[in-house]
């Protein structure tokens, strides 16, 4: 999405502290009325002109934006020989620009550095001129050639490593295109460029926008997408599609992971708040769908006992009924009706009103009550309410776990006493590992869940067996820096809680284990966070749990897509005597334009 925070925004004190750390160069001491574009951009990622007024700097209108950080971006038709200094910028005008594309323009004003978020989101910086004053020498000249970007432009290595002496950051580093992706596209920054024919990777969202890659053989999956494997893995060929004309004027088009962004798409290369490096389509290509399909999954079998987990999205009774209704129909025709289902995001029954309320029995009935009519089971529930604004997300909503189950199929055994504030324990029932509360809480009052949705346990009979599932929401990743960081490897603040969450709910099931090591235990629902991470590391540690989405071909597993990037936020974990399981990531939202929820829910059957 465009943003719509000035580009005037003070950058003054990043640019301070790295000119006294020795990152940025200071300024030129060369006259302003030489100063070329490729001078302004420079070799680096901060200008070497940061802070200095330039007069009459010449080139050609490539793209002209109305909307949002109104400006243009103008490009010098007679390039340098340096493959590191970029020929083009962005010019903030703050009112509508009154020039067009094809005029030859020369420009005056100061160059500055704007970071997209603020100092604080760790995004690198845009170099543009500000406070501008252009004059129009002529008009209707053609635009220099645009560069192409391709899977044989774009190196395979992403970014090269900050170091301790620079803070990780790579501010101060040279520009080596040749060897890093982040150092090719920094080194394009403002240049009119294209891509030919690509993939999209990420569907069109809400703010006008897609995803592609320009490379069809990095990571991809039967489905088109493009899997994120790992912190050393960086998917280098993904690239943010947006469009010059506003919406209104030329409705952008509407593409799932898979479809094809057909023909030329060509525009200048911006750099924003919301994905980074972005191609701002002059002319866009045409979409060509693949007709991809919401998934099902199979049937349980008689005696397989079936577990899901679905975040749905902060569904509250306010929403209208074809979200309860589709919803409702993913769960008994996609997912084949579970037979115990954890659902994450469940709102109190007035959803983001903030007025103390904390029941979500209505919103449960009107879902439960969806499902029967899209010719599902009668579900049971089973939840502990939250205490008020104590569990984050949205203000006034109080999300919480909520556990449906098939009475028909699975029986829950209640324990009485549970509540926000009271944990549940492992204790021995009958020679069997059993908890002292169910529907109950994992340790609410563990500094661990501060403002976060505490862990939701259940048990449950299967055929005379007792089969314990412990629902979770795990902390957000806000507050992370995005990928294309000026710190390499990007700052992940929001993971120390998930370990500590992830910790807690580690000790919890070794406590189970301890009473019967071949007791049935689940760990389910959103972790936030990847099946490679420290985060899953941590609820696997000591060998108490498995994340079941690794039984999976590394590239089917993902049940979330993420700037073009698919991914693993979804889990389910299972104790060691769970060793024999069907696994599946049901891939019904996350890779389309039109969904129920960002998330796709996940399945796992077994024999207990």
């Amino acid at each position: 999405m465009p943003s719509s925070v000035p580009r005037t925004a003070a950058v003054s004190a990043l640019v301070a502290a790295a000119l006294g750390a020795g990152l940025l160069a200071g300024s030129s001491s060369a006259s302003a009325a030489e100063v070329r574009i490729h001078g302004i951009q420079g070799s680096g990622r901060i200008s070497p002109l940061v802070g200095t007024p330039v007069a009459d700097v010449p080139g050609i209108v490539t793209g002209v934006r109305t909307y949002g950080s109104r400006g243009f971006w103008f490009q010098d038709p007679n390039p340098d020989k340096d493959a590191a200094t970029s020929e083009g910028i962005f010019v903030f005008t703050n009112a509508v620009p009154t020039v067009a594309v094809g005029d030859s323009v020369k420009v005056s004003g100061t160059v500055t550095e704007y970071i997209p978020g603020g100092v604080t989101s760790g995004n690198q910086s845009l170099t543009q001129i500000s406070s501008p004053k252009i004059t129009v020498v002529s008009s209707g000249n053609k635009l220099p050639a645009p560069v192409t970007i391709s899977a044989k432009s774009v190196p395979a290595a992403y970014a090269p490593k900050g170091t301790a002496a620079t803070g990780n950051s790579i501010n101060g580093f040279q520009l080596k295109p040749r060897s890093y992706a982040l150092d090719y596209y920094e080194s394009l920054e403002g240049m009119n460029v294209r891509v030919g024919t690509s993939r999209v990777v990420g569907a069109t969202d809400p703010y006008s926008e897609l995803w592609v890659t320009v490379k069809p053989s990095e990571n991809e999956n039967r489905r088109g997408g493009t899997v994120y494997g790992g912190y050393d893995d960086q998917n280098t060929g993904r690239l943010q599609i947006q469009q010059l004309a506003p919406a209104a004027e030329q409705p952008f088009p509407k593409a799932d992971v898979g479809d094809t962004l057909s023909g030329d798409t060509e525009g200048p290369l911006d750099f924003n708040q919301f994905g980074g490096y972005t191609l701002t389509a002059r002319t866009l290509g045409t979409v060509t769908g693949n007709g991809a399909k919401p998934e099902k999954t199979r049937e349980q079998r008689r005696d397989e006992l079936a577990v899901a987990t679905y975040n749905v999205e902060n569904l509250d009774p306010s929403d209208p009924q074809e979200k309860f209704d589709a919803l409702a129909g993913a769960v008994v025709n996609n997912l084949s009706s579970p037979d115990i289902l954890a659902l994450e995001e469940i709102q109190d029954d007035n959803g983001a009103k903030d007025d103390g309320t904390v029941s979500a029995d209505a919103t449960i009935a009107k879902f439960t009550a969806a499902i029967v009519a899209a010719g599902g089971p009668a579900y049971e529930a089973r939840t502990v309410d939250p205490e008020d604004k104590t569990d984050g997300g949205e203000p006034g909503g109080n999300i919480r776990q909520v556990f449906l189950f098939n009475p028909e199929r699975v029986s829950f055994t209640d324990r009485a006493g549970g509540d926000a504030t009271t944990a549940t324990e492992a204790v021995r029932s009958g020679g069997k590992a059993a908890l002292s509360l169910s529907p109950g809480r994992i340790d609410p009052a563990n500094a661990a869940w501060e403002n976060s949705r505490k862990p939701l346990a259940g048990e449950f009979v299967f055929r005379g067996k007792p089969v314990i599932v412990i629902a979770n929401h795990f902390a957000s990743k806000g507050g992370d820096e995005s990928l294309v960081s000026h710190h390499q490897p990007p700052s992940r603040i929001s993971e120390t809680q998930r370990h500590l969450q992830a910790k807690a709910v580690n000790t919890f099931v070794k406590d189970l284990l301890a009473i019967q090591r071949s007791a049935d235990v689940l760990v389910v629902g959103d972790i936030n966070d990847f099946e490679f991470s420290t985060t899953t590391k941590t609820l696997t540690a000591g060998g108490a749990l498995y994340p079941a989405i690794k039984s999976l071909p590394a590239p089917e597993r993902y049940s979330y897509v993420y700037q073009g990037n698919s991914q693993v936020l979804d889990q389910i974990l299972t104790s060691p005597s769970i060793d024999d399981f069907d696994y599946d990531s049901v891939h019904i939202n996350a890779e389309f334009a039109d969904q129920n929820s960002d998330h796709d829910p996940q399945v796992l059957r077994f024999r207990p």
